[in-house]
């Protein structure tokens, strides 16, 4: 039986592998990216990309089936995020003209990464 030590661990290496394996993805889909784990006034942005004048901020699950991942940004994570955008932006005044989005990657063994394109509404107020 793993610790807890033991299990955080194996936690946080599936999501660092399921961040890359996101990446490499969205990469694929000819987006660049601008940031990596971006963490401010108490959330964390996983991915942050670009496409033309689009500014995608992504939201990386791994789940052992795709109906988990897709069900896992909870109203408080979407809270969270929302708040690391909005701090993100007022760094980064070059993206004030561009498009926002929230995008999410969902990653499952044996699948493919589905990607969702505005999974969820950002919450700029």
């Amino acid at each position: 039986m793993k610790t807890a030590l033991e299990r955080r661990e194996a936690t946080f290496l599936r999501g660092h592998r399921a961040e890359w394996i996101a990446l490499l993805f969205l990469l694929m889909k000819g987006y660049r990216p601008l940031a990596r784990r971006y963490a401010a006034s108490g959330g964390e942005i996983d991915l942050i990309v670009a496409r033309g004048d689009t500014v995608a901020f992504v939201e990386v699950k791994a789940r052992g089936l795709m109906d988990d991942a897709l069900s896992a940004i909870t109203a408080r994570k979407r809270q969270r995020f929302s708040r690391a955008v909005r701090t993100w932006l007022t760094r980064n005044a070059w993206a004030q003209g561009k498009t926002w989005r929230a995008d999410a990657v969902f990653i499952a063994p044996r699948r493919w990464p589905q990607h969702i394109v505005s999974a969820f509404e950002l919450e700029m107020r």
